[in-house]
């Protein structure tokens, strides 16, 4: 039976497409493609180049309630989004119905599998792959809720993660604070933690991660709750927080003090402008670093508790 959907087009710099594309999410966007880029015949890309410039991208809602209003609150979403993305034009976005057929075929135009240091993989579920006994697999395809290792946000963190989990004495605690689609609590159960806690405040988000725990087979070993961060108990050895660099900055505390001792933290989703005002929330606690990673106008800064 074919279903149809409606395909919003928004143009974005590219700095501003995790951002964009976390907020259409809130409002039932269940699925986004991002344009390709335009390739010069005879050069080759270099897939470490950082992206730039505007890019279009497509976000695909169901069919059902009144388009003008969702025209609206998108661009409502997107004036909020102004101050935080140089560049960034609130305008109504251009609608168009596609079928399930469509939809599907043209996601497989933007993601394939991707290697990540030395034992992590990230594929999604149409592509086969012939993995060896050391990789730690992940299968993901795009949906609503954000993180599928493609921008530059998730991939730093899984970076970072992988190099975590290198060496004889693997972390066994994780903390994964706006787990989204719950990659990065995925990744590390793969790579070895034997329990890992993973929160989000989107409903729908624990609902999507919990999901693809299971599918992953990582559901007995990872936990997904929709509490809010100040009431979790614990300490971990590594606590990932993917979230804007605002956020990161006003939890400092929170995040800080569910770090075990010698433990390391990610924090990501932060524009490399931001990286000051991250440092200095940070800089009055115990900790050792930051080791800071660039992507894509993205900066991962990870640090050490003392």
């Amino acid at each position: 039976m074919k279903k149809t959907w409606t395909e919003l087009h928004i143009v974005v710099p590219a700095a501003g497409i995790d951002l964009v594309s976390s907020e259409l999410a809130d409002l039932g966007c269940e699925g986004i493609t991002v344009e390709e880029r335009q390739l010069d015949t005879f050069i080759p890309p270099d897939p470490n180049e950082a992206m730039s410039g505007d890019y279009r991208i497509k976000a695909y809602f169901p069919v059902g309630g009144n388009l003008s209003d969702l025209q609206y609150e998108v661009r409502q979403r997107l004036e909020y989004l102004v101050p935080m993305v140089p560049g960034l034009q609130a305008l109504t976005p251009e609608a168009f119905p596609v079928t399930n057929e469509d939809w599907a075929e043209g996601w497989k135009q933007h993601f394939s599998t991707v290697r990540i240091g030395s034992r992590l993989v990230i594929k999604p579920s149409w592509e086969d792959l012939e993995a060896t006994p050391e990789d730690a697999v992940v299968e993901i395809d795009p949906g609503m809720a954000f993180g599928t290792g493609t921008h530059g946000t998730t991939r730093l963190c899984l970076e970072a993660l992988s190099d975590l989990f290198e060496g004889p004495s693997l972390p066994q605690r994780v903390l994964d604070v706006g787990t989204g689609s719950g990659i990065l609590a995925i990744a590390a159960a793969k790579l070895g933690a034997s329990r890992v806690l993973a929160c989000d405040i989107e409903e729908e988000s624990c609902r999507i991660a919990q999901a693809n725990c299971d599918l992953n087979g990582v559901g007995a070993r990872v936990e997904i709750t929709g509490a809010p961060l100040e009431s979790l108990e614990g300490d971990f050895h590594i606590v990932v927080a993917n979230i804007l660099a605002e956020e990161n900055a006003r939890l400092a505390d929170q995040l800080v003090s569910r770090l075990a001792p010698g433990g390391a933290l990610v924090l990501s989703g932060i524009l490399q402008e931001k990286e000051p005002l991250v440092q200095a929330a940070f800089a009055p606690y115990p900790l050792s670093g930051p080791e800071i990673s660039r992507r894509e106008e993205w900066s991962c800064l990870v640090y050490r508790k003392v």
